[in-house]
């Protein structure tokens, strides 16, 4: 017999609406959407009540673009306390990135990271499949009705993921039967400003000079070299953590659903600005840089135009001993995922963005880029995955309350005004009343191609 669960009296957020009413849950799937002041006899005879009254109901948030470090860098963070502090912010899915050791540029390599999640991830997965100049043959055969997509580093890397090989690199582009999502950053330029700012610097540079090492310019070239060769293509195209006011230039503010090419915007590149350095310094030291508040308000804007189609974090862990070194020494990264949406509806009490634009961009959108199969909207027969939010909790973030493995976060001693307080994962809670629990619903994300 099917376990009923109802999530009562809730203000849900979904497909462009904000009303009240409660969700009734039938096992992992959604069973019915019931507006107040409609009756519904499905809601007798249930199991579980839950009181959502003054909270906001939202289709659990899908993060597209994570690095949870496994394997081969589990000092930093795992699979399993990455996917903790994923629930603790309402994130009930996660595609995540190929740059672990080794990078993930196998099926055998992606299996293993398969079966890694199954038994240790608590929300719902998938893997990217990472391309090299050697492995294009190889990825254009894979299954990519369990895989989220192909990653592409067309710039500055780790390993051997640069995909500098433009014969490859079109190949790819011309055949890919799965959509590209690419780091756009010229290496070049980087490199060239890279030495000419150790020369002036040496060990003494300040962190103020990471958005002129990896500038507007080799973001922009990037870019429009990544955008034109999906258009001459007619690839399926995401580019990742857009930082540049100029970048926008290059995409179109046309519905979603008749779009090749996206773009994606980070909460780091959402929330800081230059003038941060000063007082972050290493931690916000990301790739791309953090830039110029006018690039951060553009990126806010195009939120609202269309022209940014999706928010994730570029979650990237390191250990803070290994961050506050000086800044040639200390790695690009920061852990993001747990206070994702607490500074997405903090954007929403400012007026930057509505409740329906956050639902949008953090589970429509990525559902739909990725042909996420029943994920994403709050819809009968979907996947029961949800974030629950308290809009008038007032927190400060600090570095001891963080899940995550490193155990710190670039927005330490900020205060923000709403909290997650309860996710559901295929129709069991893993996260509620601060408590995390080990529901063992995670599936492994399923994609319509």
């Amino acid at each position: 017999m099917a376990q009923k669960t109802i999530i009562a009296n809730a203000k849900i957020v979904n497909e462009g609406r904000v009303f009240k009413g409660s969700v009734l849950v039938e096992d992992n799937f959604i069973a019915e959407v019931c507006e107040s002041g409609k009756s519904s006899e499905a809601f007798s005879g249930v199991d579980n009540v839950f009181d959502a009254q003054g909270l906001y109901l939202f289709p659990g948030f899908i993060d597209t673009h994570v690095h949870f470090r496994e394997p081969g860098l589990t000092h930093k963070a795992d699979i399993y306390s990455e996917s903790r502090a994923a629930a603790v912010g309402g994130v009930t899915s996660y595609c995540e990135m190929p740059n672990t050791k080794p990078p993930t540029t196998s099926w055998d390599l992606i299996n293993e990271k398969f079966n890694i999640a199954k038994n240790n991830s608590i929300v719902n997965y998938s893997f990217f499949a990472g391309a090299t100049n050697d492995n294009i043959s190889q990825l254009l055969k894979l299954d990519y009705s369990k895989i989220c997509g192909i990653k592409v580093f067309m710039g500055s890397s780790t390993g051997n993921m640069l995909v500098d090989n433009d014969v490859e690199l079109r190949r790819l582009f011309s055949e890919s039967p799965v959509t590209i999502a690419t780091h756009c950053e010229d290496e070049a330029i980087i490199k060239a400003e890279y030495e000419r700012f150790m020369n002036m610097y040496g060990d003494n540079a300040p962190f103020s000079i990471h958005q002129h090492v990896r500038n507007a310019k080799a973001c922009y070239n990037s870019t429009k070299k990544a955008v034109d060769l999906a258009q001459d293509c007619g690839t399926r195209l995401h580019v990742t953590h857009i930082s540049t006011k100029r970048e926008l230039e290059l995409f179109d503010a046309i519905p979603l659903a008749n779009k090749k090419i996206t773009a994606e915007a980070c909460i780091p590149h959402l929330w800081f600005d230059e003038d941060d350095y000063e007082s972050r310094k290493y931690r916000i030291k990301c790739n791309p840089s953090i830039k110029t508040r006018r690039d951060r308000n553009n990126i806010r804007k195009a939120l609202n135009t269309g022209v940014i189609d999706s928010v994730a974090t570029d979650h990237a862990p390191h250990l803070l001993s290994e961050k506050n070194q000086s800044y040639f020494l200390s790695p690009s990264g920061m852990p993001s995922i747990q206070f994702s949406a607490t500074i997405m509806f903090d954007l929403v009490k400012q007026g930057i963005i509505s409740l329906e634009i956050m639902a949008q961009k953090m589970a429509h959108a990525p559902a739909t880029i990725f042909n996420i199969d029943k994920r994403g909207f709050i819809r009968q027969g979907y996947y029961a995955d949800f974030a629950l939010i308290n809009p008038n909790k007032r927190i400060k973030i600090i570095d001891k309350n963080v899940v995550s493995k490193c155990g710190w976060t670039p927005f330490n001693g900020l205060s923000f005004g709403s909290e997650v307080v309860a996710t559901m994962v295929n129709g069991k809670f893993v996260y509620n009343n601060h408590k995390i629990i080990e529901a063992q619903s995670a599936m492994q994300l399923n994609f319509n191609r």
